[in-house]
């Protein structure tokens, strides 16, 4: 388990104090995916690199199987860095040596022989699905390619936790699934506590179970992905599973609400045009942003309905009639 407690960190700069985390307290238990999410400057890449005390808090304890890490020495950290381990954007690879070599060098700094070392390389090569790729340097290979290396050498002295700073930013769509499956997969088989810092919601939709939503340095809400997804709370959390509200024209008089489907069964006719037909409330479309995943859909959608509370209140009732559809109206867009 692992349990940050009144987690604070300020940088001190010429330009004066900078507080990156403010009293963050977060519990992640043994064997989940656990994301933490936020917008830029939200202190996330400061939380991660205090969790391995990459950065020492300026106050708060760390506590991996209740052992307080902010209290451990240098060396006492080096050990426990062995079973926290992390892999970053930019892959963080030695260019100069092969892919197996890479994912040798963790074992050769814990005492493995190099037979040894060879042998669980390879294993782990393996697993990420490269064992072809062993004696090819990391410049012959794509992004995902390289992530799958840097993913096989974090997994080489067996770890109990995998740290993810933005891991799959720099990274397609496709081969980002691709990675975002394999950090499951590596979760299922090997039982490893996964925590993936992101700014993507879809990221932590694919594949997380909890998520915190981290904004100017504070937790602000927390809970499973389903209900955050489904209800957010903050007004930070809205922002990162609700992106489209900028921008949006309407027309005078309308009301403006927002449509969540969060595993809702796809319709046979498109249920926003259904409504018009079976109850005559005709909304206006401003922004949707859905998909159909299994006969799912997943997403929301921001309507504006007209001719006053009544015919809000109709929709509402009609749209919310769908199991796994949430209504709410918006406030705040600019009219």
């Amino acid at each position: 388990m692992i349990e940050l407690k009144n987690l604070c960190k300020t940088f001190y700069t010429e330009d004066g104090t900078v507080d990156a985390l403010k009293d963050v307290s977060l519990t992640v238990n043994d064997g989940e995916i656990y994301g933490v999410i936020g917008m830029s400057g939200a202190g996330k890449s400061t939380l991660v690199r205090c969790i391995n005390m990459l950065e020492r808090p300026t106050s708060g304890t760390v506590l991996i199987d209740g052992r307080d890490l902010t209290k451990l020495t240098d060396k006492e950290l080096r050990e426990v860095r062995r079973s926290v381990t992390m892999i970053f954007q930019g892959f963080n690879l030695l260019m100069q040596r092969t892919c197996l070599k890479n994912v040798c060098f963790p074992l050769e700094l814990a005492g493995a022989s190099p037979k040894e070392a060879k042998a669980r390389a390879m294993e782990l090569l393996e697993l990420v699905g490269l064992p072809d790729k062993a004696q090819v340097y990391p410049a012959q290979l794509s992004g995902g390619q390289q992530q799958r290396i840097a993913i096989a050498r974090a997994l080489a002295t067996n770890p109990k936790v995998l740290l993810c700073d933005e891991a799959t930013s720099a990274l397609d769509p496709k081969t980002t699934y691709s990675i975002l499956d394999l950090i499951r997969d590596v979760n299922k088989k090997l039982g490893v506590t996964v925590i993936i810092i992101t700014h993507q919601m879809s990221v932590v939709e694919a594949v997380c179970g909890k998520v915190a939503i981290l904004d100017g340095g504070r937790v602000v809400e927390e809970g499973s992905v389903e209900r955050i997804f489904s209800s957010p709370q903050s007004a930070a959390a809205k922002r990162l599973v609700f992106p489209e509200g900028g921008g949006i024209h309407f027309n005078p008089g309308e009301t403006v609400v927002r449509v969540v489907f969060n595993e809702a069964k796809a319709a046979g006719s498109p249920l926003i045009t259904q409504m018009a037909i079976d109850i005559g409330v005709a909304a206006n479309i401003l922004a949707a942003s859905t998909k159909i995943i299994d006969a799912r859909v997943y997403g929301s959608m921001l309507l504006g309905i007209p001719d006053g509370p009544e015919s809000v209140k109709r929709a509402s009732e009609y749209l919310q009639s769908v199991e796994n559809v949430f209504v709410e109206e918006v406030e705040g867009y600019d009219r």
